[in-house]
């Protein structure tokens, strides 16, 4: 366990006295204690930075659909790996459904760009067909169902393995039980399956919202330039052109932890809805 806990200690806990950097105006010269103290200066720039909110909203926006239409899909992909018979034929969906999350995100849009692009796959055939072409991945419109899309195929196999651990644990003689009842499939489902699995929903539900406004920094920013700022620019992004490329480290910084702070709260109060639905939550 000692590596493990030293990079949370070092690069997760120890990070935090960076934070102090939201509060000053940062010169990386004069060092963390030597830049100036400017309080809430970089936090009332930040209130008042139109470009600031318009990140918000995209990122609040992008993560509602991630959240409706990804985080079911691993869900019912491990129901239907869960009712596969032939462990071959398993073992092997499950293998071609992990392969997408090692790959790197640069590759995923580069996948994307050949089939989707303009010059891509898609356009070359309804070129050649005599048909109208449409560039999806340079379209501002089709940006947000295109990043959602790409996260079901990267993830989504990933995203089975707790719920096919879950499943693993449900006792069989329930199904065999509600079965001899008369219950069908549905009703299995709903009785047995779902009551059995429902705390990891719930947990994995608690988590998700406390890492709802980070929707892809690398996603985003591979395709910022293709679709504009407009459309693909969220709170990473804001984040990294204000500080890294712009300098401004002490403004980035604030948005940082404000991202983060609201992250804080949102997984308080969703483990507090747990709580009172009767649901043990990531913490009592």
């Amino acid at each position: 366990m000692v590596p493990g806990l030293a990079y949370f200690l070092l690069f997760h806990y120890g990070a935090l006295v960076g934070n102090v950097i939201a509060f000053k105006e940062y010169v990386p010269f004069d060092g963390l204690w030597g830049s100036p103290w400017v309080g809430l200066g970089n936090f009332q720039r930040m209130v008042e930075d139109g470009a600031f909110w318009d990140a918000v909203l995209n990122t609040l926006w992008i993560a509602v659909l991630q959240l409706v239409f990804y985080f079911p899909v691993p869900l019912g992909l491990a129901l239907l790996l869960h009712t596969l018979t032939w462990s071959s034929v398993r073992r092997f969906v499950q293998s071609v459904a992990y392969l997408p999350h090692f790959i790197s995100w640069v590759i995923v849009v580069a996948l994307f760009q050949q089939v989707l692009g303009d010059t891509g796959l898609l356009n070359s055939g309804l070129s050649g067909a005599g048909l109208h072409t449409v560039d999806i991945i340079g379209n501002p419109d089709a940006f947000e169902p295109l990043v959602v899309a790409q996260v079901i195929w990267k993830d989504a196999g990933w995203g089975t393995i707790i719920f096919l651990a879950a499943l693993a644990q449900v006792d069989e003689q329930q199904y065999e039980a509600a079965a001899i009842d008369g219950a069908g499939p549905w009703r299995r489902f709903w009785h047995v399956t779902l009551p059995a699995i429902r705390p990891v929903i719930v947990l994995l539900l608690i988590m998700r919202l406390g890492d709802i406004l980070s929707v892809g920094f690398e996603q985003m920013l591979l395709q910022r330039d293709a679709v504009g700022p407009q459309a693909a620019e969220v709170i990473d992004t804001f984040v990294y052109h204000q500080g890294i490329v712009g300098g401004d480290y002490g403004f980035a910084a604030a948005a940082g932890l404000f991202k983060g702070l609201v992250g804080a709260l949102l997984v308080y109060a969703a483990n507090k809805v747990a709580h009172r639905l009767g649901e043990q939550g990531v913490y009592r």
